[in-house]
């Protein structure tokens, strides 16, 4: 069996990182660890935690660097699994194994991939890494990777998305306090923000899965929905639900150009029309007009309003506040209203990214029922 070497990206923390984004970094290292485990037993050769400042390099050039470093001297059959920290927070030990498993196989298929999930990958596995890492473009994210493996240097890439669990990821503490809600999840022990930060979102989890098993009621899920979890919001609610799904690719967006296939558009939200004709106080108004409560991709609005690229968002500290439903902490004016108009309605609202309207959908409106 060739080796396989897992590298764990661990971004180090910004020097004036806040209180929030210190929270994730501390979940983020305690997922480390338990991707460390959990891949050693699997069978891996090496697992490194790579820890680099957050500056503007590449996640592309990152890689290939890791690459020729640490894949390239075990050999060119040497397989490679890069995931994030803050990936596959449920994973079981036959995820490791698979991960592992397809790393290893260039003696027998070649050249090839596994994804987590094919169009927007936060763990990938691919046999004889380096050969193929060297060609690597400068990606700004680890999204794309699996695209342009398939796309440009012709590897078959694999994914394992009717293992829906592996699509959840933490990338804010909103996250963490969904995770904590599901009972019985094999995922190791998380910090959680302080109860005082916590509690808005809490209280309003409570509401918005006791509206999901109403009949008379209707949810409003808006933001990056795919059709596996639309399916789950049918099967697994019985409310009525109200789907808004936009600007799905957003995180991949920048491999089109390197296809030859660029986004024709910038991004655009319905709820983000609304918001930029009436004001971003205007948010929690609109959302009741249309639901008794609400979950919500925020970056789909800020992507509206400020462009794909998420240097030009608000802060990481005030995008997470906003998360928590805390307006009184983010300085950015814009954001600081949207929050106070979400945290003020009559209705139930969450907010959050991909992960929160998306494969974490089920945990937010089902609770403990995975």
């Amino acid at each position: 069996m060739p080796p396989v070497v897992v590298i764990v990206l661990a971004p180090q923390p910004r020097p004036d990182a806040g209180p929030l984004e210190r929270v994730l970094d501390e979940a983020r290292t305690a997922l480390a660890d338990a991707h460390f485990v959990g891949f050693l037993v699997a069978g891996a050769t090496r697992v490194l935690a790579w820890s680099e400042p957050p500056d503007s390099t590449p996640f592309g050039a990152r890689l290939r660097r890791i690459a020729t470093d640490v894949v390239a001297p075990m050999g060119d059959d040497a397989g490679l699994v890069v995931l994030g920290a803050a990936s596959i927070p449920m994973a079981t030990p036959a995820d490791y194994r698979a991960f592992v498993q397809a790393a290893a196989s260039a003696p027998v298929a070649g050249p090839n991939a596994l994804a987590n999930v094919r169009y927007s990958a936060d763990v990938i596995a691919i046999a004889a890494a380096a050969p193929v890492l060297a060609r690597l473009p400068d990606l700004d994210a680890d999204n794309s990777l699996p695209r342009w493996l398939a796309e440009v240097a012709g590897i078959p890439v694999r994914d394992l998305r009717a293992r829906r669990r592996l699509a959840v990821d933490i990338d804010s503490p909103v996250d963490l306090l969904v995770l904590d809600g599901v009972k019985g999840a094999p995922r190791p022990a998380l910090p959680l923000p302080s109860d005082a930060n916590a509690q808005p979102v809490r209280h309003r989890l409570e509401a918005l899965r006791a509206l999901a098993a109403d009949p008379g009621a209707e949810v409003l899920v808006a933001g990056r929905l795919s059709s596996v979890d639309l399916r789950w919001l049918e099967r697994g609610t019985r409310s009525r639900t109200r789907a808004l799904v936009e600007e799905r690719g957003l995180r991949t967006a920048s491999i089109g150009a390197v296809v030859g296939r660029p986004n024709r558009r910038p991004p655009r939200s319905t709820l983000g029309l609304l918001v930029e004709r009436d004001g971003p106080g205007s948010l929690g108004r609109h959302v009741a007009s249309l639901s008794d409560g609400a979950v919500l991709d925020s970056r789909v609005l800020m992507a509206h309003r400020y462009g794909a690229g998420e240097a030009g968002w608000p802060k990481a500290e005030d995008r997470f506040a906003s998360d928590l439903l805390l307006p009184g902490a983010i300085t950015d004016p814009w954001l600081a209203e949207l929050t106070a108009s979400a945290a003020e309605a009559h209705v139930p609202i969450v907010m959050g990214g991909h992960g929160l309207v998306g494969p974490g959908v089920r945990y937010v409106l089902g609770g403990g029922r995975r």
